[in-house]
C-alpha cells in the first residue's frame, strides 16, 4: 500500500482525503499534518504531528491543500527529504511558483490549480476554441463560495493561460480583472477573468468566445469538493512512480 500523507488535513478537501482514502485499495493515509483543531473524527492508527519533516519521513507521497505559505514550507523542506507530491494550493506568488520548479529537480511533484477530470478537458477545449475563434472576443468567469480567499481562481488563471497561449499572448500584458468607470472600448486582445463570490458555491467557471450575432460559452461546474479528492488520490497513486520533474494533471490522465 502507498502510504500517503496529507499537509492541510484539517481542511474540507483534507476531511474528504481522508475518508476516500479508508476505501481504496493502493493507497492509505498514515500521516496527517495539522495545525488546527480537527472537525471530524480521525482513526486512532493515524499518525498526527504538525513537523513537516515527520510528514516527509512517513509518508511515500504528500497531497497538498493547503495556503501559499504551507506549501512553500513544505517545499522547502521537502528539497531536504525528497518525497513526491501532489500540491492543489493556489494563488501562490512568482517566488513561491519558482520554488516550486527548483522542487521538482529533486522530487516529481505533480501540481495542478483543479484536480478534475472535467477542467482538464475545459482547458483543452478553451486552448482549441481560442485558436480556432481568434477573432472572438474571450471573457472568463469563475464563481466560488465566499470562503475563498485568493482571486481570480486559480483554475481560472490557468484557463486564461491556455486561451491566451492559443493565441501568442502574454497573459500578464492582456489581463483584465475588473471594469469600472469609463474605461473606454474594450481592445482587441484583452482577456478578462472576473471572479464572483457568495454562499456555498464550490466552483464554476465559464470561458466564452464572443463575436459579432453568435457567442459560445464552455462551462464546468463542480456540485463537490469530493471530485477534488479523488483527484488528488488519483494524481498520488501516479506520481510515485514518476521520474523527477514537474507534472500537471493532463499528464496524469494522458490527454
Amino acid at each position: 500500500m502507498i502510504k500517503v500523507g496529507i499537509h492541510g488535513s484539517t481542511g474540507r478537501v483534507g476531511e474528504l482525503l481522508v475518508k476516500n482514502l479508508k476505501d481504496d485499495d493502493k493507497a492509505v493515509a498514515t500521516t496527517l499534518h495539522a495545525i488546527d483543531e480537527f472537525k471530524y473524527a480521525v482513526d486512532n492508527d493515524l499518525l498526527i504531528t504538525n513537523d513537516v519533516k515527520t510528514l516527509l519521513e512517513n509518508s511515500d507521497v504528500i497531497i497538498d491543500f493547503t495556503l501559499p505559505n504551507g506549501t512553500e514550507s513544505l517545499l522547502e523542506e521537502a528539497i531536504k527529504s525528497p518525497t513526491p507530491l501532489v500540491i492543489g494550493t493556489t494563488g501562490m506568488s512568482k517566488h513561491q511558483l519558482n520554488l516550486l520548479e527548483e522542487a521538482s529537480k529533486y522530487m516529481p511533484i505533480l501540481y495542478a490549480t483543479n484536480m478534475s477530470l472535467g477542467v482538464a478537458i475545459l482547458n483543452k477545449l478553451a486552448h482549441m476554441a481560442s485558436r480556432a475563434l481568434a477573432d472572438f472576443d474571450a471573457e472568463i468567469v469563475e464563481q466560488h463560495h465566499r470562503y475563498k480567499k485568493d482571486a481570480p481562481s486559480g483554475t481560472a488563471l490557468t484557463l486564461a493561460e491556455h486561451v491566451a497561449d492559443a493565441r501568442g499572448l502574454d497573459l500578464d500584458k492582456v489581463r483584465v480583472s475588473g471594469r469600472d468607470g469609463n474605461i473606454g472600448e474594450r481592445t482587441k486582445d484583452e482577456i478578462a477573468v472576473m471572479s464572483l463570490r457568495g454562499g456555498d458555491i464550490v466552483g464554476r467557471h465559464t470561458v466564452g468566445f464572443y463575436n459579432d450575432g453568435e457567442y459560445i460559452e464552455l462551462n464546468h461546474t463542480a456540485t463537490s469538493r469530493d471530485t477534488f479528492a479523488k483527484g488528488a488520490i488519483k494524481a498520488s497513486k501516479w506520481i510515485v512512480n514518476q521520474e523527477n520533474g514537474l507534472y500537471n494533471i493532463t499528464d496524469c490522465l494522458g490527454i
